[in-house]
């Protein structure tokens, strides 16, 4: 199958595995989300800086970071084929390793980093930050590359996500999970 076909009934990630492979598709309480076209020049600039600094400090650390498509499985207590949040963030960090397997990740990453696109800004803004919140990933990061600005949703003690941090031009971010990594701005609005 191309593309999810059946808009009345709630998709789940076996519908998902049958879908083409030359689509990128989310699926988000749900509903299917088409994430197609490919990102921009910029987006893939900024999403290789981050990369670079995540992977070059966990190098030699139990954590892991893996960039998109690489499928997140944000699981509710139920078997794999019956999970209804699929997503393919752009950057995932998954610091217990029991939540990987061969298709990705089971369970909710420790920080997920999304650099949005005028197709993808509200997606990104409303739904994945909504869901994040409900499944608990620690840290989130909305990065925007025209503005040049990254926010960061942090889980409270609440378990909810609080007014974000927001960084901007040549800020330093002091990344939470890891307190002694800090990502330089100037290195990843690169022109």
């Amino acid at each position: 199958m191309a593309a999810p076909a059946e808009k009345n009934r709630k998709l789940t990630y076996r519908d998902y595995l049958q879908w083409d492979d030359h689509e990128r598709w989310e699926i988000i309480a749900g509903e299917a989300y088409n994430m197609t076209p490919a990102p921009s020049r910029a987006h893939q600039e900024i999403l290789g800086a981050l990369f670079n600094a995540f992977y070059n400090y966990l190098v030699d650390k139990s954590c892991k970071v893996y960039v998109a498509p690489f499928d997140v499985r944000l699981t509710e207590n139920q078997s794999d084929s019956d999970v209804s949040n699929v997503v393919q963030p752009d950057l995932t960090v998954v610091c217990d390793p029991s939540k990987l397997d061969e298709k990705g990740c089971a369970g909710s990453p420790d920080l997920i980093v999304e650099i949005i696109s005028p197709s993808t800004a509200a997606h990104d803004y409303i739904r994945k930050l909504a869901l994040y919140e409900r499944r608990q990933v620690p840290e989130y990061w909305i990065v925007h590359p025209v503005d040049k600005t990254v926010m960061i949703f942090l889980l409270t003690e609440k378990q909810e996500y609080g007014k974000p941090r927001i960084y901007a031009g040549e800020d330093r971010i002091p990344v939470t999970l890891f307190p002694d990594l800090v990502i330089d701005l100037k290195k990843v609005f690169v022109e």
